[in-house]
């Protein structure tokens, strides 16, 4: 059979659930800096718990921090008083402590997406100015990878000619600055990244979602990972944002295809059918 007659890879068939992206290898890292499990085992939570108790303590705050880190107040407890007042939505109290991360290998698609936040969260971020690229990198979903390789061909002699320009640019004295209007979205980037931890949790919470773009959300795995080496108490709280709610809230999910909660529109449909059910028996629901 020849290459005119082979028949085309037949496409993958589309299921609801989407693909985790831990399958590939993504070539990105996410390394945290700062602070190290020392630190955070001896100052962060003894730290958050100290502003929680200043708003009900007659104490002052330096006594509060001070008993925290001696030990004085058993460290369980501090935790059970943190994890209430996040759970109740008092977030000022986690704003007081801060990651800082270093981020490399990922794509200026990505990286569009991240420095969208901005409340909590400052980055820097390597420079296609000042930056000669003389072997730029690139990321390749794994769609592309997967593809027919017709079309994963095409795709590479895109992004490689789009590079292979920017050098000839350069070579023949066009400025950095300009010659970077070639690069594909494609094109790997370095960020360096320092968050509160209530910024941490927004942006988990939408980050980590099923429905968020394949190579964020592999990048919010990867931070994840990084708190929970150092502090597993804390790096808990960063899940997609329908744990905590208890139901989806997603547009894009009210065919039900993620199985981690309910939609929101199946919750209120239920509890419209079992108001009208008390209803019928004489009964009223609280309101929650």
């Amino acid at each position: 059979m020849t290459a005119e007659t082979t028949p085309p890879t037949p496409l993958r068939e589309k299921t609801g659930i989407p693909r985790n992206p831990g399958r590939h290898d993504l070539g990105m890292r996410a390394t945290l800096l700062f602070p190290d499990r020392e630190i955070v085992e001896r100052y962060y939570v003894p730290l958050i718990y100290t502003a929680c108790r200043t708003c009900y303590s007659e104490l002052d705050p330096d006594e509060i921090f001070r008993r925290a880190v001696a030990g004085e107040i058993d460290p369980a407890k501090q935790q059970k008083l943190i994890q209430g007042v996040i759970e109740s939505g008092h977030g000022s109290t986690i704003e007081h402590i801060v990651f800082t991360f270093g981020i490399s290998g990922v794509s200026r698609t990505l990286s569009h997406q991240l420095v969208r936040h901005r409340a909590g969260v400052a980055f820097d971020q390597q420079s296609q100015r000042y930056v000669k690229f003389k072997g730029a990198s690139t990321m390749l979903p794994g769609t592309l990878a997967e593809a027919d390789p017709a079309i994963r061909q095409r795709f590479e002699g895109q992004v490689e000619g789009a590079l292979e320009l920017y050098a000839e640019l350069v070579e023949a004295g066009i400025p950095g600055e300009d010659a970077r209007f070639v690069f594909p979205n494609a094109t790997r980037t370095n960020l360096v990244m320092t968050t509160n931890l209530r910024a941490l949790i927004h942006m988990s919470g939408l980050r980590l979602c099923t429905m968020a773009q394949w190579e964020i959300r592999r990048l919010f795995q990867l931070i994840r990972h990084e708190v929970f080496a150092v502090s597993p108490f804390l790096g808990s709280f960063l899940a997609p944002k329908c744990v905590p709610l208890g139901h989806c809230d997603e547009m894009g999910n009210r065919d039900g295809h993620c199985p981690i909660r309910p939609h929101k529109d199946v919750v209120l449909a239920a509890w419209a059918e079992k108001a009208k059910a008390a209803k019928a028996a004489g009964r009223v629901l609280p309101v929650r």
